[in-house]
């Protein structure tokens, strides 16, 4: 622990690589991003299908890129692709596997994180950690005998299966239809209609059921689950039930709540930090970027440009 870096990120996702490459350009020089994942963009990687759109725009809004990291619209792999490039170009220092579990602020004013790895200390602490690292469950218990054939993502998916995706936004439908390509699958949502999706998911979804790809169960939500025959059987509240090969939730993610509490963090009613307008948190040194800076969703371009804010912000309190 005898280095202090200027700038500890923690979390491998667009924010935390912004944050790293914007604090190497503006020049700090002691800079560390930690990722408990295998690789950077784990999210990505996991949750986006492949071939996935990628846009730098957001739900109707024009993003501007405000830093010196130039993401444009893309595909699932070729956002990879991009990120793989700017970690190498420059010169990153990381580790991967590597998890943090605990921030403490130190009485001159150092943080020492505390990691998997080990500690490190830092003058400046970044959270950059995704919603969706920790996807949101059912209040519902799933049955032990039948929890490999419940999943959050699409990794476990086979073809020819009966599948029932709950969720109403959009990866609930980028899944349906991605699935449907090879599988019986069902879209359930507790709601009678769709509105979270984009444009472009809810056309989709909306032409895959018009030509009888997906069936779409709206409306009506799940009461339990139970095994039959070690397969799903899905009891809804209006008193039906349905059995499944496998069904997959797509209903968002958490706060990682214990995590930002471990750190002294002041959070609201809801669970998410206060954040000031330069995205400190309510621990002086403490930001925060990402998903659980802006709440509402993941744009990769209002990621990037949190990390520009932030070193910006932890510059000006230097006198840069």
């Amino acid at each position: 622990m005898e280095k202090v870096y200027d700038i500890i990120i923690i979390g491998g996702g667009p924010g935390g690589i912004g944050t790293a490459i914007e604090a190497k350009v503006l020049g700090l020089k002691n800079i560390l991003l930690l990722e408990k994942s295998d690789n950077h963009s784990d999210t990505i990687r996991r949750f986006y299908k492949d071939n996935k759109r990628v846009d730098k725009n957001w739900q109707g809004q024009i993003i501007e890129i405000e830093g010196h990291v130039p993401f444009t619209d893309g595909t699932k792999e070729s956002t990879l692709d991009f990120f793989d490039k700017m970690i190498d170009e420059h010169e990153i220092d990381y580790h991967f596997n590597c998890e943090v579990d605990k921030i403490t602020k130190n009485d001159d004013n150092t943080f020492t994180v505390r990691s998997s790895k080990g500690d490190f200390l830092a003058k400046n602490v970044v959270i950059a950690i995704g919603r969706m690292g920790k996807p949101n469950k059912p209040s519902y218990k799933i049955p032990p005998s039948i929890r490999k054939r419940v999943n959050f993502n699409l990794d476990k998916c086979s073809k020819a299966e009966k599948i029932l995706i709950v969720g109403g936004g959009d990866s609930a439908t980028e899944y349906a239809v991605e699935l449907a390509k090879s599988n019986d699958v069902t879209l359930n949502y507790r709601r009678e209609k769709l509105t979270r999706p984009n444009p472009t998911n809810l056309k989709n979804i909306n032409k895959a059921y018009a030509m009888d790809e997906v069936k779409l169960k709206l409306g009506i939500d799940i009461d339990s689950l139970e095994s039959e025959h070690g397969l799903v059987k899905v009891n809804f509240k209006d008193g039906s039930s349905e059995i499944y090969d496998r069904v997959i939730y797509a209903i968002g993610g958490t706060t990682p709540v214990d995590f930002l509490k471990s750190a002294n963090l002041i959070l609201d009613r809801k669970g998410e930090p206060i954040i000031k307008d330069n995205l400190e948190s309510s621990v002086e040194g403490i930001y925060i970027a990402g998903d659980i800076a802006f709440k509402s969703g993941g744009s990769i371009a209002i990621a990037l440009n949190h990390g520009y804010k932030i070193v910006k912000d932890i510059l000006s309190k230097q006198g840069s």
